[in-house]
């Protein structure tokens, strides 16, 4: 809340939006899902509208997202994420010649504040902003709807900081201008990837790695996936704890701290500003 409108803070939140009017003792008594908002009804239904109209917008950050294409077979599952090329995270010095590491997916969603109604640590948690899955992907979800309309969504991915800045931005950037972001970008690439990803029990390298569909289920040899494989060896190499998947392990529910943390550290590093930019205008989230 002590944040001016266009600093970056990263925060702590639970997955699934939990509007701060809701009455119950126990966010996990929510009668729906809301993981997902989707972009034509978030300025309709209550869950979104009231904290989406206050501004408070955020990014979420992921490596990538899947989706699954059915077949005769079961479901074969794809891996989902932003072109890596070498020079995707230089801003153009001499320096930056070098990859500095993956290019995360920024992902628009929506976040709310809950309070307990007895009292309590407040309980940041937020949705992810869906749209139509773009031409690209549109053959994973192969049924078809309407006038030969592929079905299915994606998340609605934010590409380069301009979009980025735009939808955190609630003091310069009006809600109705910022949903104007939320499209459907076709700068992705995917690719197959084990079914060792559909049960959630897995979380290791091997949910990314690149698979050639087909009996011998071999490694695709190209250069995307060469980024791949090298990203994740060079990740289990330098990172002997990345066996524990390096990941919060949460005693419940709820965020026991909640307080933003403002940080620069390793690959968020860029995304987050660098020191000596212009200071944020005044009013606060």
């Amino acid at each position: 809340k002590d944040a001016d409108s266009s600093e970056r803070v990263l925060m702590d939140m639970r997955w699934g939006l939990v509007p701060s009017w809701f009455k119950k003792d126990d966010p996990s008594k929510m009668p729906f899902n809301t993981s997902n908002c989707r972009s034509d009804t978030m300025l309709k239904k209550s869950s979104y509208k009231g904290a989406l109209l206050k501004g408070k917008r955020c990014v979420v950050l992921a490596d990538g997202f899947y989706e699954w294409q059915q077949h005769s077979g079961g479901k074969q599952p794809y891996f989902i994420y932003f072109p890596q090329t070498k020079d995707a995270m230089a801003d153009g010095t001499e320096e930056d010649e070098e990859w500095r590491g993956w290019r995360l997916l920024t992902m628009a969603g929506i976040f709310d504040c809950w309070e307990p109604p007895a009292g309590g640590e407040m309980l940041y948690t937020y949705t992810i902003i869906t749209v139509d899955a773009s031409k690209d992907v549109s053959f994973i979800h192969h049924r078809q709807v309407g006038a030969g309309r592929a079905a299915g969504w994606m998340p609605a991915i934010l590409d380069g900081d301009e979009a980025i800045r735009k939808w955190l931005d609630f003091a310069e950037v009006p809600t109705q201008e910022a949903v104007k972001l939320i499209q459907p970008t076709e700068n992705i690439v995917f690719h197959p990837v084990s079914t060792f990803v559909n049960s959630v029990r897995n979380n290791t390298p091997e949910c990314l790695a690149p698979i050639e569909l087909g009996p011998k289920k071999e490694v695709k040899a190209t250069p995307s996936s060469q980024v791949m494989l090298g990203w994740l060896k060079n990740s289990q190499e330098d990172s002997p704890q990345k066996k524990e998947n390096g990941l919060p392990r949460w005693t419940s529910q709820f965020i026991h701290s909640p307080s933003p943390k403002k940080t620069s550290a390793d690959i968020l590093q860029q995304w987050l500003g660098k020191e000596g930019e212009p200071a944020a205008k005044k009013r606060k989230a």
